[in-house]
């Protein structure tokens, strides 16, 4: 019984073991990819990346829009801060550098001290350091643009500024002979010179005040404010940051103070009468009547009066007694003359024909 069984067994092992093995037909290959590891890390980076650069150009947006908002706001609130100057923008590092901390003073006046310098360019400048320094930098900058429009051989160049802060300075070009006021008390301008000096002076002055397209008062008319180049030809100076005016704004004119240096102001100044340009003519001619007898304006004249007291007049008083005196111009032109014009080779007619203009100018009465 049990051989039978045994080969029963061993007759059916092979059908189930050939019942297991599968058929090529059957088999299904599964295609995987299996990735590395760096190429994980790459996805990883990517992902991180962009929402990054995102991010950035976000910030970079919002940057720009904020400049461009405050440049906005600030062109609003200051309409004339641009590059139309026509001129070189220092910083107050490079002109303290320049005048050598400010280290030779060449002049003065109501406005500020002017120093002597040298740039980088190795030019020879005249450093003026307004007194003014809360003028606002706008502001300054606007009357700066004006200047720059301004070009008249007569007067003085100017080659830049500085507004730094409270700081506010002009570059000027350098005159070696200095100013009117340093050449008056010597022999070196003689009666001809003088003459030429007074023309052009007349000539600059009239340009500020009808050549230009904006009207500008001078207000500082005066020998310091008359500088001489290397051939002696007079240069205006210290004009423009007084009053600048559209033609259209001439009759209305407001000052907050009084603006000149005293001899030289006009009567208008103390009289509270409107101010017009006749303020200027009015300085130019006492300049003329120092120019052609060596005093100054600010001194009193000591004649005898007609008791024979000592009486003490102003410069104006006393060259008007003295013309109106004499018909003769030989005789009252030689009591008048500057001491140090040479007698002998002054052009005394010149001299009287200034010496009336001058009286002109200086005529209180405005409809004279």
């Amino acid at each position: 019984m049990k051989q039978p069984k045994a080969l029963a067994l061993a007759i059916d092992q092979p059908a189930k073991i050939s019942s297991l093995i599968c058929s090529s037909s059957s088999i299904v290959t599964l295609n995987r990819t299996y990735k590395k590891k760096g190429e994980r890390e790459s996805v990883r980076i990517l992902l991180w990346f962009v929402p990054a650069l995102g991010l950035l150009e976000m910030i970079c947006i919002v940057s720009v829009w904020f400049f461009l908002y405050r440049s906005r706001r600030t062109s609003d609130k200051q309409p004339y801060v641009h590059l139309s100057t026509g001129f070189r923008k220092y910083s107050f590092s490079e002109l303290k550098k320049a005048t050598k901390n400010f280290g030779e003073e060449i002049g003065r006046g109501g406005s500020g001290i002017v120093y002597k310098g040298v740039l980088l360019d190795h030019r020879v400048a005249a450093v003026k350091r307004l007194k003014e320094a809360n003028q606002d930098e706008a502001e300054f900058l606007a009357e700066l643009s004006i200047i720059g429009r301004l070009n008249h051989m007569h007067l003085i160049d100017i080659w830049g500024y500085c507004a730094e802060g409270k700081h506010r300075l002009l570059v000027y070009e350098y005159l070696e002979h200095g100013s009117l006021a340093e050449n008056l008390h010597c022999t070196v301008i003689d009666s001809k010179m003088r003459f030429e000096i007074a023309l052009g002076t007349a000539k600059g002055l009239a340009y500020l005040h009808e050549e230009c397209l904006e009207w500008v008062l001078h207000c500082y008319i005066k020998p310091q404010n008359v500088l001489l180049d290397s051939n002696y030809h007079p240069k205006l100076a210290d004009f423009g940051l007084s009053k600048l005016l559209r033609r259209a704004e001439v009759n209305d004119l407001s000052f907050s103070k009084i603006r000149g240096t005293r001899g030289y102001m006009a009567p208008e100044w103390i009289g509270n009468l409107p101010i017009t340009s006749q303020v200027d003519v009015y300085s130019y001619g006492v300049v003329l009547l120092e120019m052609v007898t060596g005093r100054s304006p600010k001194m009193h004249v000591q004649t005898f009066g007609v008791g024979g007291e000592m009486v003490e007049k102003t410069l104006i008083e006393w060259v008007r007694e003295m013309v109106k005196g004499d018909s003769e111009i030989t005789s009252w032109i030689d009591e008048i003359l500057d001491p140090l014009l040479d007698n002998t080779q002054c052009d005394k007619g010149k001299m009287a024909l200034l010496v009336r203009v001058a009286l002109h100018c200086v005529e209180e009465d405005r409809k004279v």
